[in-house]
């Protein structure tokens, strides 16, 4: 889960605990308060943990994702669909036509 790096940083910084005494607190390893403090990735364990020493709620350490924005297919996408459909038509054809020789001899 992605979470706010700087939010638990400001979070353990503002009551003046080291890495240690947090990961002590949240009942996890040194490693993981680094790894959550360096890269923002946290189990959902974790998160909520975090959340209670803090005594914060654990929506306000989550990072939102942006919405993803998708292009609608531009001629060019329609073009290859197209070329793919007919190609495959003609394998599956050429495939077919070769199963049936087999059979028949």
């Amino acid at each position: 889960m992605d979470i706010s790096a700087p939010a638990v940083k400001q979070q353990r910084t503002q009551r003046a605990w080291t890495q240690q005494h947090l990961a002590d607190a949240c009942g996890v390893s040194l490693r993981t308060i680094q790894r959550v403090e360096r890269y923002g990735t946290a189990s959902n364990e974790t998160l909520m943990s975090l959340a209670a020493v803090f005594e914060i709620e654990h929506k306000s350490l989550i990072v939102e994702a942006p919405p993803e924005i998708v292009a609608p297919p531009g001629p060019a996408t329609y073009g290859r669909l197209i070329s793919l459909l007919v190609f495959s038509g003609a394998l599956g054809a050429t495939v077919g036509g070769l199963g049936v020789y087999l059979l028949m001899s």
